[in-house]
């Protein structure tokens, strides 16, 4: 039966180096194992011969425990409730899962290794992006044997796209250069390569990755572009739809991007910022500034619903009482680490929170918070979402999974086809719902904060 699939996957990602076991450094372990997995479910509750047709895959990252409850609560009392008795929208998903983050070569995983293994089924070294075990970091040449596919692979859609030695070789000036012959930048492979020249929607900041050194920015005029071959990416972009006959179009800002034609519209390409985009409670709302992120996804659905053999979106976003020891009010959901560490200790305040920059309290001193290294969960609905997604399970399992429900690789001809395909409106506006829920999690400024039992609003 055909039906909507999606999932939620939040993971928190320091640095710890376990010894590596030679036999999960090739993908071959990593593959069986989540094949083991799978089966072992299959036998336990029967092989149901339901198949997801359309595959939308969020990952809230860095989205953990504390910052999925501390967003629930402020969510609640901002709407006029207590806030701890809410239910934000993925919660309301029937299944859930535990997942462990670890990297092979670090305990507390990172966010590009992580990424292998959620899209490519594999457990990888840190910092690298695309490759197993085998792949070693800032080792172009070890990036020639360790290459995985990935779900867009395997739905046979090339590869979901780069494969690069350092997640840091955004652009050719970040990749050494006794390696510059050998092994492209990300960038250059996204706009070249199987399958980035066919991915339908790329929505994103980082222009200063497409750009030469000699051209300025079009939205920061006194920014200069990294690439140091000369090339302009942008319009090498451009030229390769013009030669392959491909409606496509190139954005960089919200009026621009709000004048998009979807069904005028096969290939989109919108870089909104020379950086990193901004966070929503910073970002540019007027015609000159970015879409948000629901607006984003938005349009990706409304032009990936043209294709009738389904499609694959992934989409990726980023209470106190008093202390017994000093009678000062502190956050009741904390973090480990980040800038919120202080000397006398401080502690949080009604105006506070009103401020959009203000920091939870943390125990140890840091510029910038690390990620974390504990399961984080995994909320699933849709054909099979039950079955699959119970427990606690590896990163690299996660898309052996999404394969079998969506019939994909070496599960291509478990599925029956029919014709039960659900209401493409109904799955476009309950995906663009939980897009708005994700930016509950976005601010740094919740804090709950409860004194002598009373529940004080924020």
């Amino acid at each position: 039966m055909y039906r909507r699939f999606r999932v939620i996957l939040i993971f928190s990602c320091v640095f710890c180096m376990p010894t590596i076991i030679p036999e999960q450094e090739g993908r071959d372990y990593w593959y069986q194992k989540a094949k083991t997995a799978i089966q072992e479910r299959v036998t336990l509750f029967g092989n149901k011969r339901e198949k997801a047709k359309n595959v939308i895959f969020l990952v809230g990252d860095g989205m953990g425990i504390t910052t999925i409850t501390a967003a629930r609560i402020f969510k609640g009392q901002r709407i006029g409730k207590f806030g701890e008795d809410l239910e934000l929208a993925w919660e309301k998903f029937p299944t859930l899962a535990l997942t462990k983050t670890y990297n092979l070569d670090a305990q507390i995983g990172e966010s590009s290794a992580c990424a292998t293994a959620l899209l490519c089924g594999v457990k990888s070294n840190f910092e690298t992006v695309g490759l197993d075990g085998k792949g070693r970091f800032e080792n172009c040449f070890s990036s020639f044997t360790s290459r995985v596919d990935s779900l867009i692979d395997w739905a046979q859609q090339e590869a979901l796209y780069s494969h690069s030695s350092s997640r840091y070789w955004e652009d050719d000036s970040k990749v050494p250069t006794i390696s510059r012959k050998s092994c492209k930048d990300i960038a250059r492979q996204l706009v070249e390569d199987d399958p980035g020249r066919h991915i339908n929607v790329l929505l994103g900041g980082g222009r200063r990755h497409w750009l030469p050194k000699v051209s300025h920015d079009s939205e920061a005029p006194y920014e200069e572009g990294r690439r140091l071959d000369g090339r302009n990416l942008i319009e090498d972009w451009i030229r390769d739809k013009k030669k392959r006959g491909v409606k496509a179009e190139y954005v960089w800002k919200k009026s621009q991007f709000d004048q998009i034609e979807v069904e005028k519209v096969d290939q989109l390409l919108g870089l909104f910022s020379y950086s990193h985009m901004d966070f929503d409670t910073d970002r540019d709302k007027s015609e000159n500034g970015d879409p948000s992120l629901s607006e984003m996804t938005a349009k990706a659905l409304a032009i990936l619903s043209k294709n009738p053999k389904g499609y694959f979106l992934f989409v990726e976003s980023m209470d106190s009482k008093m202390s017994d020891v000093d009678n000062m009010p502190y956050s009741t959901l904390l973090y480990g680490n980040g800038p919120g560490f202080n000397i006398p200790r401080l502690f949080p305040t009604n105006l506070s929170i009103e401020e959009k920059n203000s920091i939870h309290g943390a125990a140890v001193p840091r510029k910038w918070a690390t990620h974390g290294g504990e399961d984080v969960p995994v909320y699933a609905t849709g054909p099979l979402s039950s079955l699959f997604f119970t427990g606690t399970v590896d990163q690299s399992y996660i898309p052996h999974a999404i394969a079998y429900i969506a019939c994909l690789a070496e599960y291509k001809q478990r599925c029956v086809i029919n014709n039960d395909i659900p209401n493409s409106s109904q799955i476009f506006q309950e995906v663009i719902i939980l897009l708005d829920e994700l930016r509950w999690c976005l601010p740094a400024a919740y804090s709950v904060k409860k004194k002598q039992n009373r529940r004080i609003r924020l």
